[in-house]
């Protein structure tokens, strides 16, 4: 009765990951020997990992990623694209968010530059940054829509405050001088705040002309490429034909081992 009744308190102090280990290790024989220390130990790490799995599904719900498979651990590295193992393990540490250092990443449609923007960000949402993704042209419509609505301004604060803002497809279809400009109002909000991931089938050195190659141009460019890591990808075959889709986002961790 007394076990039941501190179950309940449990659910009502809103602490759900201890009340489910609770319930789950006074039922189970290898736990019945334990000490008190040993046992609030364990439903303490409990509550701590539910906590983080769902601070880590709400951030990757934020995030809004097309592909839900993409994560650092399901990239392939068996085919010759241009990607170094030990440079992406490099960013996995996820120093280039602390130093406000963007990716871009170049290469042939199908070479997988979506999936590796989406892991990256994945893994910075599992660091408990807050992420979003966007392709360019969902983007700049946000952009329009804002605008009739009167909310231009709170669209660049709230993109503005992420961690890291994902920008995919730069560079499909022509671009605009009033869209360039947004463009820009976007990436000088984030200047010096969060980095950017910009994927482009087109190469770093055609961007300034796809951008209009003027003043416009000269300021994107000089806040998206200074000090940015630069990932060009090749391949010969679409990685669509070889990857294909899996689960969902990885448990953040394991239980400690009882």
């Amino acid at each position: 009765m007394l076990n039941e009744q501190t179950h309940e308190k449990l659910i009502t102090m809103k602490l759900f990951g201890m009340a489910a280990g609770f319930k789950e290790r006074l039922n189970r024989i290898d736990h019945q020997d334990l000490n008190p220390s040993a046992l609030i130990g364990l439903l303490v790490d409990d509550e701590y990992l539910h906590r983080e799995n769902r601070r880590l599904a709400t951030l990757l719900k934020g995030a809004k990623f097309k592909d839900h498979s993409a994560c650092l651990e399901a990239i392939d590295y068996t085919a010759a694209r241009g990607i170094a193992k030990a440079r992406i393990l490099e960013l996995a540490q996820n120093r280039w968010v602390n130093e406000r250092q963007s990716i871009l990443i170049t290469g042939p449609a199908g070479a997988g530059k979506s999936f590796l923007a989406q892991a990256l960000g994945h893994n910075a949402c599992r660091a408990g940054l807050s992420v979003h993704y966007l392709r360019l042209p969902a983007l700049l419509q946000q952009f329009v829509q804002a605008r009739a609505q009167g909310t231009y301004a709170q669209l660049l604060k709230r993109l503005g405050r992420l961690s890291v803002l994902v920008i995919d497809d730069l560079g499909l279809s022509g671009i605009t001088g009033q869209e360039g400009q947004d463009l820009l109002e976007i990436l000088e909000e984030r200047y010096g705040k969060g980095p950017s991931i910009v994927t482009s089938q087109l190469p770093i050195s055609d961007w300034h002309e796809y951008l209009g190659a003027g003043r416009i141009a000269d300021a994107i460019l000089d806040r998206l490429i200074h000090n940015a890591h630069r990932i060009e990808l090749t391949s010969r075959e679409s990685m669509r034909k070889i990857i294909k889709g899996g689960s969902n986002a990885l448990p953040l961790t394991e239980k400690r081992p009882s």
